[in-house]
């Protein structure tokens, strides 16, 4: 596919951005930042940074959507640095890592920047602050990516030992680590619909669901490393860069590969962007070339062809790029084959062949329609055999007739064969059901013993009356369980009309209580519910659809209550909820009264802490949360108790009240370190303190100052 604009760089392109006011943000290896018209690449402003990378995989640099603030990894690899955009002024260091630095990242609501490193650490800033927040659960090997959902609530990491790790942002807990991998986790990315997609060294995709950690797909026709990746806005199209220089392209609704080389360029692609406002994939090379595709080009080809009725040539656009088959035109155009379709049958079914064959010319140079065309006549060839025998009754022969040529079970005279066959079987079930009937029911059913696919149910009729009794009882008696059983038993029963019936009572049942659900009346929806959990077909939905009610009415409920400690305990049980409307105000009010508490952490000042969380307090599922500021607090206290030349007794007893508090933390033992350095006498072991863990800190353990405790 060719590009619609094309832009060369001297250097390589490492990363590219939109940025909240629609500029394009282009960093190229040099560490010059460029920003550009995001339709012309024409450059607006820019400024330099004066580092060199000599690798353009990972991420080394990256900006906060709204572009104030920016992240990178020093030359040497052995920092991260954060950065006021404005004033170009460092904000703050992280020089922690026992290693090298691998990726940096900075969260969608520009609350932290976070520092990866090779001693599979990942450190937390506070932007506003500069200071270490907090630390991520560990990985036992490098962290290679780190990625975040749209809304911030998540951040996932992807490491050299194989796992994906989720971390709530908003609830400051870890959720699980996803381990679906063989091999090291290079690249990672959440996609819409509550989706991570994770890419491991032997370039094996995953996705996964981040609520249930079910594996909703492995994707094929990975080809060569994945560099880089995004989606289209809209969510329905997924875009991989590959060190080769290609793009691979999947749909997102049935993960199907669309084109192994959508793209293809002459050297590594190095960024990847979708802007959502023009539909168009911007694409960064290693050569410093920045391309501007357009991943609808040809659909205004694919309108005129329809127009023109020339469909072929729409299959051939859409063979050049495949995300056209997609859009309404190639829609439209499959619904005039279908009635195409259902008009040449009726046509060949009269014996109209010619006409048939006249209808169908438009498609004629559509190499897969035209096989179904004539696939379609030739099976039609013998119809009126069909005909005859549907029409003197011998239905065996029909039957096998029919399935011999799977299309006449298509046509009218099958399905008015079929209709038969029940009036026929309603019919002989009357007489079968009465002891001295059996003789007529037998008779009544001749014309259709020898049908293969029928004898059973006509032998199951004739020999279990008594079951269809206790199945048409167990549907009057609404014990749906015990008609459910009896069906899987007797698979005859489902030529009865009971059945279809009672089918058609579960999907009545299922589009009410859903269209309840959508009206609010929540008690109309769970009393329908309850009855539907009973039909096989629908039990899983049903009980999921139900424990989503319950706890969406317990959280409303807590909200009218103003019931804040159950509404933020169930927020923590059921995400879903934090895309309500309460939700999310409740999120809002927590990251508020949380970016205070962390102001107030970096002074060390606990009484403040108190007063912005005392809301939260006796919220179990704000523990961890509440621990993580408080711990911040106390770090910055045994820091500022070294630089106010403290005994070393105070010092010692500051650092084993933390660690019985929070347990052996990063924070801690780079601390300790330090300690060691200005008090070189001290005899302190950290192996053989007591400790606590960050899991099971309450806030009964707060104290003014860890000094003291």
């Amino acid at each position: 596919m060719d590009a619609l604009k094309l832009k060369s760089f001297n250097e390589a392109i490492i990363f590219t951005k939109i940025l909240d006011n629609g500029e394009l943000l282009v960093v190229d290896s040099e560490s010059t930042v460029r920003y550009l018209d995001t339709d012309t690449l024409e450059l607006l402003s820019g400024f330099k940074i004066k580092i060199k990378y000599e690798r353009h995989k990972s991420s080394l640099i990256t900006f906060s959507h709204d572009g104030n603030y920016f992240a990178l990894i020093s030359q040497d690899l052995r920092e991260s640095r954060l950065y006021n955009t404005q004033s170009k002024k460092v904000i703050s260091k992280m020089s922690r890592h026992h290693g090298e630095v691998s990726c940096v990242g900075i969260d969608p609501k520009s609350r932290y920047m976070f520092s990866c490193g090779d001693d599979g650490k990942t450190f937390a800033v506070d932007i506003k602050s500069g200071k270490i927040a907090f630390t991520l659960p560990i990985h036992i090997d490098t962290v290679n990516d780190i990625a975040f959902s749209e809304n911030g609530q998540w951040l996932v990491t992807a490491s050299y030992d194989r796992k994906v790790s989720l971390f709530n942002l908003d609830m400051m807990t870890p959720k699980y680590q996803i381990k679906s991998h063989s091999a090291p986790v290079m690249k990672v990315k959440f996609l819409s619909n509550n989706r991570v997609l994770s890419i491991d060294k032997d370039a094996k995709a995953v996705i996964t669901d981040i609520y249930t950690t079910k594996v909703l797909a492995r994707l094929e026709g990975v080809h060569d490393d994945v560099t880089q990746i995004t989606q289209s806005g809209d969510g329905k199209f997924l875009f991989l860069g590959t060190d080769l220089g290609y793009v691979i392209v999947y749909e997102l609704d049935g993960y199907k590969l669309l084109s192994r080389d959508y793209i293809k360029i002459s050297s590594s692609i190095t960024s990847l962007t979708f802007n959502a406002q023009s539909e168009h994939l911007i694409v960064g090379s290693e050569d410093g070339d920045l391309y501007l595709y357009d991943i609808y080009t040809g659909v205004n080809n694919i309108k005129q062809f329809l127009k023109d009725k020339e469909y072929g040539k729409i299959k051939e656009q859409i063979k050049e790029n495949p995300i056209l088959e997609y859009t309404n035109i190639n829609t439209m155009l499959e619904t005039l084959w279908e009635k195409t379709l259902s008009k040449a049958q009726y046509y060949l079914e009269m014996g109209e062949n010619k006409r048939a064959i006249q209808i169908f010319q438009p498609f004629k140079n559509i190499p897969s329609k035209n096989q179904q065309m004539q696939k379609m006549i030739l099976e039609y060839t013998d119809f009126s055999k069909f005909s005859t025998l549907v029409k003197q009754e011998k239905y065996p022969l029909a039957y096998s007739l029919a399935n011999t040529f799977k299309l006449y079970k298509d046509s009218k005279l099958y399905h008015a064969m079929e209709l038969k066959w029940k009036k026929v079987f309603t019919q002989a079930r009357k007489y079968a059901l009465d002891p001295r009937g059996a003789e007529k029911a037998r008779e009544i059913l001749k014309p259709f013993r020898g049908v293969s696919e029928k004898t059973k149910f006509i032998q199951d009729l004739l020999t279990q009356g008594e079951v269809y009794k206790r199945f048409r009882s167990s549907m009057a008696q609404k014990e749906f369980k015990i008609s459910f059983e009896l069906l899987r038993q007797h698979p005859f029963l489902k030529e009865f009309p009971e059945y279809e019936t009672l089918m058609n009572y579960a999907d009545t049942l299922y589009i009410k209580s859903n269209e309840f659900i959508k009206e609010g009346d929540t008690h109309a929806a769970l009393k329908m519910l309850r009855i539907l959990v009973d039909f096989s077909d629908f039990e899983v939905e049903a009980k999921e659809l139900m424990e989503s009610i319950e706890i969406s009415q317990k959280f409303f409920n807590a909200i009218e209550d103003e019931d804040i400690t159950l509404a933020y305990n169930l927020l923590a049980e059921s995400p879903i909820l934090g895309e309500t409307e309460d939700g999310k105000r409740l999120h809002e009010l927590w990251n508020s009264d949380l970016q205070i508490a962390n102001n107030c952490a970096v002074d060390a000042d606990i009484a403040c802490i108190k007063e912005a969380l005392k809301e939260y307090m006796n919220i179990s599922s704000k523990y961890m949360s509440l621990g993580t500021v408080f711990g911040w607090a106390y770090m910055i206290q045994l820091e500022n108790s070294i630089k106010q030349k403290r005994e070393q007794h105070e010092v010692e007893e500051g650092i084993k009240n933390y660690i019985l508090c929070f347990g052996i933390q990063d924070q801690i033992e780079s601390f300790f370190h330090i300690f060691k350095k200005y008090y070189p006498k001290s005899k302190l072991n950290l192996e053989l303190l007591t400790k606590g863990s960050l899991e099971m800190w309450r806030p009964s353990m707060i104290v003014n100052s860890i000094l003291e405790a």
